[in-house]
């Protein structure tokens, strides 16, 4: 008789008992989630701390701390394993992508690549936790007023029309999901289960992004995402490392991939990479890669723009990892002047002034300012908060990136997604 069964015993024989047990647990389970989103928060800190060569190796000065929260880590996963704490599952397809570790696998560039492949045949939303945010509970973004009954952010208007989402009360990215795909449902609920519950009798389907490790809800199928710039480094827990649980939680995926990619990867180097992951049998592993696309006005609109040797870049990023962006810039030029701050930054006057006033003082004839997606929903935010017109004055544009799958497999992953889907999916389409 497994836990589960002596529980479901206990409960026959005395309500009260088990009355009792349940508060206890449900207890236990908001006190060990408590302690990891807010030594999630800390421990983003030290990560960007250590991007300073001097600070790696203070970093193993804390393993004393990433023995104990490893800890709380197992003990948490257990019990939810052990069916002691409540792991909900759904009737309709529920999608998670997420990571092990902490920063920038990217989780975005491939909640878009799904929303792509499945936006034209089904109903679907993206469900964040909408990190970052200033609001609290389960809001959905709506272009034009809302649902009857349902909070909702609306997009809200300036001088020259509809401006995006604001970044600052759903998070950057389910603001740019917003921008980028307006006609599909964004919506943002740190109790995934509860915004599941609220989106699923008006959709087909669900994703989540980011949310592996959030153990509330038992998603139908798990993409489990490693970033291939640091999948060989030592797997070692917060704060001494970067993983946010152990790497043996990499059993609940259906679905491994190692992300940003060369896009040329050779067969013995994907073989080691497989040899250090080690999937299960029922895993499959792809690789992908990052491809770069045309950058943009921060708005959206298209940008007629040319970079060459001659070019100086001011690239401006708040994101967890920009090393594959700045290779990929350095293709085009050296003179890279990076202003580089932690993810999920929200911008502040001062950085823009000390943007502009470096961008000035440049002697350059050929400039730019370069930001990412996720970055200009922030700094629209910034704008439409202070009034500066600093940021609509300077030449910014955001470069889109789209996911590639590497030796053919893209035909492979989506076929995988799509039987899932309709497997669980009584109408399977929405026309």
């Amino acid at each position: 008789m497994d836990v589960r069964h002596c529980f479901k015993a206990l409960n026959k024989n005395s309500g009260s008992i088990s009355t009792i047990i349940s508060l206890r647990f449900k207890t236990l389970t908001t006190l060990l989630n408590g302690i990891l989103v807010n030594y999630y928060r800390i421990a983003l800190k030290t990560v960007f701390l250590s991007l300073r060569p001097t600070m790696r190796y203070l970093r193993w000065l804390l393993f004393p701390f990433s023995l104990l929260y490893g800890l709380v880590v197992i003990i948490r996963n257990w019990c939810y394993d052990a069916g002691l704490f409540k792991s909900e599952r759904f009737d309709k397809p529920v999608i998670s992508i997420g990571n092990l570790d902490v920063g920038g696998a990217g989780k975005s560039p491939m909640t878009e690549y799904l929303v792509r492949l499945l936006k034209n045949d089904y109903k679907l939303a993206t469900l964040s936790r909408g990190y970052g945010r200033k609001t609290k509970g389960y809001l959905v973004a709506q272009l034009h007023g809302g649902v009857p009954g349902v909070p909702t952010v609306p997009y809200k208007k300036s001088g020259t029309g509809v401006s995006p989402t604001l970044a600052e009360e759903i998070g950057d990215e389910p603001a740019q999901f917003k921008n980028k795909f307006p006609d599909i449902t964004i919506a943002v609920c740190e109790r995934r289960a509860e915004g599941i519950k609220n989106l699923l009798p008006a959709h087909d389907l669900i994703l989540l992004d980011d949310a592996y490790q959030h153990r509330a809800v038992e998603p139908g199928l798990s993409i489990l995402l490693f970033d291939y710039n640091r999948v060989r480094e030592p797997q070692i827990l917060l704060p001494a490392g970067n993983l946010r649980e152990p790497f043996s939680g990499r059993w609940r995926a259906q679905v491994i991939i190692v992300t940003k990619c060369p896009a040329i990867l050779s067969t013995e180097e994907q073989t080691e990479i497989a040899h250090k992951i080690e999937p299960l049998p029922y895993q499959q592993l792809f690789f992908t890669s990052i491809t770069y696309q045309q950058p943009h006005y921060l708005q959206g609109q298209p940008a007629e723009i040319s970079i060459d040797k001659d070019t100086t870049i001011f690239l401006l990023t708040g994101i967890a990892n920009a090393r594959p962006l700045i290779s990929y810039l350095k293709g085009f030029t050296s003179n890279i002047i990076h202003h580089n701050y932690p993810d999920h930054h929200l911008f502040t006057l001062k950085n823009i002034i000390k943007l502009a006033g470096e961008y000035a003082a440049c002697n350059s004839q050929k400039k730019i300012i370069i930001t990412t997606e996720k970055d200009a929903q922030r700094l629209e935010e910034f704008r439409l908060n202070t009034g500066e017109l600093g940021v609509q004055d300077l030449p910014f544009y955001a470069i889109p990136i789209k996911v590639a799958f590497l030796n053919g497999s893209g035909q492979q992953f989506d076929q995988i997604v799509i039987n899932y889907v309709r497997e669980h999916t009584k109408d399977h389409s929405i026309h």
